[in-house]
């Protein structure tokens, strides 16, 4: 774990990368893109330290959860009150990393790798946490008619699999078979999950079905964790986790709003428009991460339920509002839906804006969005 304390002058601009699973090649992409993010806050680097007693804003970064890079900004009194805080931060997201895991077995842990193992063989008794993720991933799919179904793991999983084979030889990537996908997608009836509260299990009736909550699970994930840290009492912190940013509290003594900025789906190294929330969340899905290429065709990993394919109708869509698993799940379901479609959806939801990048000369927003440009 690294920690930035320099006090570096200015605000913070958390430039949000897409959702999604990342690669060999992506961990090292965001490794790079990380050090030169810090070391542009602080050219003295991670042993920095401010004098006790003083309010000064401070930083923390790790890179073994979600898969992608955590970055924790924060207001505390002294060096040692932020790491305490900041550890508090990382053992709760480490949890939720744990439970929401489709790769990685863990010792004495059934998590969501566990219920897919089990498929069609056994109910699996889990965490109530993981019991209360796939009991939203269902809200979810009814709010975006179907648009985010954590049952697409089969289809996701074909996706997943030629997109690493493309990364590591990108000479003889190629596409999945049409068949393929076609044949997955017969194993994506969410219904077929079927949750017991009372007994604490998760069963797929479907031996072929598995789970892919990666639409959701850092989004919620960090709500949880954000209603855990308010409890005890911790707050002044923004943490960004991959393209989820979420602010407990105002920033500073003064309670001023964090500033965050949106990056563009076109350079890396800027961002297009800058919001500022003093609570809740940002979150933006892209093209821009996670994607192969395959005949000069670039192929990004959000995958459209309808055509099985990637979803082509904007370069980034990020989504404001006070629930980061909810938002999660919009930017997913916004992405992959025209966009009359998504801003209706939006539009009948209390708290919601959108901004749509559909190309470098198209920027299309939901009614309420522009108030919260900075």
């Amino acid at each position: 774990m690294c920690y930035n304390n320099s006090g570096f002058g200015g605000e913070v601009l958390f430039r949000l990368p897409g959702n999604g699973k990342g690669t060999q090649l992506m961990r090292r992409k965001i490794t790079a893109v990380l050090l030169s993010l810090l070391l542009c806050l602080s050219l003295a680097g991670c042993a920095d330290r401010q004098e006790s007693g003083e309010w000064k804003k401070r930083q923390a970064s790790f890179l073994n959860l979600f898969d992608t890079v955590t970055i924790v900004v924060g207001y505390a009194p002294d060096e040692e009150a932020f790491e305490q805080e900041v550890q508090v931060i990382h053992d709760l997201l480490q949890e939720y990393h744990e439970l929401y895991d489709i790769y990685n077995d863990y010792p004495d842990l059934n998590n969501i790798k566990t219920i897919n193992d089990n498929a069609g063989i056994a109910p699996v008794e889990v965490d109530r946490r993981i019991l209360d993720l796939l009991l939203f991933a269902r809200q979810a799919y009814e709010i975006s008619g179907g648009m985010v179904n954590v049952a697409m793991g089969s289809v996701l999983e074909i996706w997943h699999q030629y997109r690493e084979a493309g990364i590591e030889d990108p000479e003889n990537a190629q596409l999945p078979p049409q068949q393929a996908l076609q044949e997955a997608a017969k194993h994506t009836d969410i219904e077929q999950m079927v949750i017991d509260e009372q007994a604490g299990t998760v069963y797929l009736a479907d031996p072929q079905m598995r789970l892919d909550v990666g639409a959701i699970a850092k989004g919620y994930a960090v709500q949880q964790v954000t209603a855990e840290l308010l409890e005890q009492g911790i707050s002044r912190y923004l943490i960004s986790v991959g393209g989820n940013v979420s602010a407990i509290g105002p920033k500073g003594e003064a309670g001023e709003p964090w500033a965050v900025g949106i990056q563009s789906p076109y350079d890396p190294d800027s961002y297009d428009y800058t919001v500022q929330i003093a609570s809740g969340c940002v979150v933006t899905s892209g093209n821009y991460q996670r994607s192969y290429t395959v005949d000069g065709q670039s192929y990004h990993h959000i995958i459209d339920p309808e055509t099985l394919y990637p979803a082509a109708h904007f370069d980034s869509v990020s989504v404001i509002c006070g629930d980061s698993g909810l938002a999660d799940a919009l930017s997913t379901a916004l992405y992959v839906m025209p966009y009359e479609e998504g801003k209706a959806l939006v539009e009948s939801l209390e708290d919601v804006q959108a901004l749509w990048i559909v190309d470098e000369e198209t920027t299309l927003f939901s009614s309420g969005f522009e108030q919260l440009l900075r």
